[in-house]
């Protein structure tokens, strides 16, 4: 295989945002270039994707720096899932945003920090060290604030403040965590950690990994450090806060999952019980949140605190089968809460609103609409046969297996008050009356299409994963092993057995 495919969503992203910076004033010269990056981008990532089905684990060296000394990009079952899905997802708001921003005075701009971003995220999800792991995730902050306060308003700008302080302290606490593994191992390689850390004395190693735990259970939303996350999100243009729903708190997620597999293993750190309680808790309070809220952006914003907790639940249980359904589904809910905000979004844009007392009739005015809705509201419940309900089963059943009843009750009740939310947002803004105060805006066609074709793209796929989830799972299944057994990753970084 060559390595240019291991490389290339980074390059293409960073090329694309220099280059659209200076025609940023041409929208038309910025939708060529955005769009087809985006779809560029899609292309290479598939294409690593098939040749790391075909070959195991691929390890990439800068600057003929080999590892464990120099920078190095890894791609891995998981790592290179999380790539295709950024990719796909980068994609359709790209497209969105032409629809959704196109009036914004900043426009060019935001196609500018769109691919900043996503190198980001692709730089994160690739790197084979924690250093480059921090750089790439200042890289997103840097990006995700400036997409915050292009255009701000007030309320923005106010979300924006609560966003940046808590992922500061964050940062604060992952450069101290940094600066200690180096001093006590020597190396921040990800794949030389996994050798050396049986080495490092028992009190070191828990201090390492609680401010490991710390770090990115804040870039993750967990339980209690999510408060930048609902006091942020819902102030967000919904293109702007689709990509940030699908990606931001996930790139957490899998720090989460590749530290405390690959470096620190969750079940030698006696933080597995904590976790244990902490993924029941975010399930909780984010479903709790989601319930009592009566606008479209805010019960989605809660939402994703709740789904964190699924994909937590699965590293906590810490077997095959509970981080095969926790990378199952990551997957299902990039998609679905993605899809959920650009409906959501849309019905914004034609509304002018998206509290749902001033919403109504959407159903009658747009049944296509509703039918686009239901899919990924049923998913994100958990309905069968749709994505979500294959992701809930199995880390469900493997909390059962493993006699965690309680943390499997409170899976199947947040369940429950999901189905709750999604129905007041359909009984509310699709199936009772108009409001009398509402107003319709008029949008062309063209603009009309490319508000739709990104929905309809998720929703087709929310479907197909639902109808056809054995290769899923078993793609799932093996990166799993491959967390749980990481001698290929160290293979292909070190080229040690």
């Amino acid at each position: 295989m060559t390595s240019a495919w291991l490389t290339l969503p980074v390059v293409i992203s960073l090329l694309t945002a220099t280059g659209a910076f200076f025609v940023r004033h041409n929208h038309k010269a910025i939708n060529w270039i955005s769009g087809s990056s985006a779809l560029l981008s899609v292309f290479c990532s598939v294409q690593l994707l098939a040749d790391i089905t075909a070959n195991g684990p691929y390890a990439v060296t800068f600057g003929n720096w080999m590892a464990p000394f120099g920078i190095v990009f890894v791609a891995d079952f998981l790592a290179v899932a999380m790539t295709v899905i950024t990719a796909i997802i980068g994609a359709v708001t790209v497209f969105y945003a032409m629809a959704d921003l196109r009036h914004k005075p900043s426009y060019g701009l935001y196609h500018v920090l769109f691919h900043v971003l996503l190198a980001g995220v692709y730089g994160a999800f690739l790197t084979g060290d924690i250093f480059n792991l921090y750089v790439w995730f200042e890289v997103m902050l840097i990006a995700s604030f400036g997409l915050m306060i292009v255009d701000a308003e007030r309320k923005q700008i106010d979300g924006a403040v609560k966003y940046v302080l808590l992922n500061l302290i964050s940062t604060l606490v992952f450069l101290l965590a940094i600066g200690l593994t180096y001093g006590a191992t020597g190396t921040l390689n990800l794949a030389d950690l996994h050798l050396k850390f049986p080495g490092v004395e028992t009190q070191t190693a828990t201090l390492l990994s609680a401010l490991f735990l710390f770090t990115f259970a804040i870039k993750s939303a967990l339980f209690p450090l999510f408060a930048w996350l609902p006091a942020s999100y819902h102030t967000l243009p919904s293109a702007v806060v689709a990509l940030f729903a699908a990606l931001l708190t996930k790139v957490g997620v899998y720090a989460l999952i590749r530290i405390f597999t690959l470096v620190f293993p969750l079940t030698e750190t006696g933080w597995q019980p904590l976790l244990i309680w902490v993924s029941g808790l975010t399930m909780l309070t984010g479903v709790l949140g989601a319930a009592s809220q009566f606008d479209i952006k805010k019960i989605l914003s809660f939402h994703i605190i709740s789904q964190i907790g699924y994909m937590i639940m699965g590293l906590a249980l810490y077997t095959p089968i509970a981080i095969a359904g926790a990378i199952f589904y990551i997957i299902h809910h990039i998609i679905v809460k993605a899809n959920l905000f650009l409906i959501g979004g849309f019905i914004e844009r034609k509304y002018g609103t998206s509290q749902l007392r001033h919403l109504g009739g959407v159903y009658k005015a747009m049944p296509w609409l509703a039918f686009l809705f239901l899919i990924p509201a049923f998913s994100l419940a958990g309905f069968p046969p749709l994505s979500g309900f294959w992701g809930k089963f199995l880390v469900i059943k493997a909390s059962i297996i493993n006699d965690y009843n309680v943390l499997a009750a409170t899976a199947l009740v947040v369940g429950l008050l999901t189905i709750f939310s999604m129905t007041k947002i359909w009984s509310e803004a699709f199936w009772k009356a108009p409001a009398a105060e509402q107003t319709t805006q008029e949008l062309a066609l063209p603009t009309t299409l490319l508000y739709c074709l990104p929905i309809a793209t998720l929703t087709v796929m929310t479907i197909t994963i639902g109808l056809v989830a054995q290769p899923f799972f078993e793609f799932a299944n093996e990166a799993a092993e491959q967390l749980l057994n990481p001698i290929q990753y160290i293979h292909a970084v070190l080229g040690e057995p």
